[in-house]
């Protein structure tokens, strides 16, 4: 599958939908971001179950500024509308072929009984 340019006409319809989607966020002129971004394109090949997708950071200042981007590249991992992970830094093949299945294994019931606990004041 290949990858979706997000934007903030589109970013809560992708995001927010069922499933789980990486988000890359990036710029032109970031070499980090360069050098990531086959690795990233090749697991989005690899993985037609996920969405990924990429925030141009330079076009889509309000969405970098809304998720806090200070650094890039980041990556962020959202399953089910949930944000899962977000971390700076291009991470390598197997890292990010490690984050991938870190993410489709948590049960997301436990998640949102989590966040649910949490939002009503009690320890999760």
């Amino acid at each position: 599958m290949a990858t979706v340019e997000l934007t903030t006409e589109n970013f809560n319809e992708v995001v927010g939908a069922e499933g789980t989607v990486l988000i890359d966020f990036w710029a032109s002129w970031c070499g980090p971001c360069r050098s990531f971004a086959p690795v990233f394109e090749k697991a989005s090949e690899e993985n037609g179950d996920i969405t990924f997708g990429k925030v141009d950071t330079e076009a889509q200042t309000e969405l970098a500024q809304a998720f806090g981007i200070s650094s890039i590249p980041t990556v962020m991992a959202v399953r089910d509308g949930v944000v899962l992970y977000a971390e700076p830094g291009a991470l390598p093949a197997p890292a990010l072929d490690d984050l991938i299945g870190q993410v489709r294994a948590i049960d997301m019931d436990e998640v949102r009984e989590s966040i649910k606990a949490q939002e009503e004041g009690g320890d999760a």
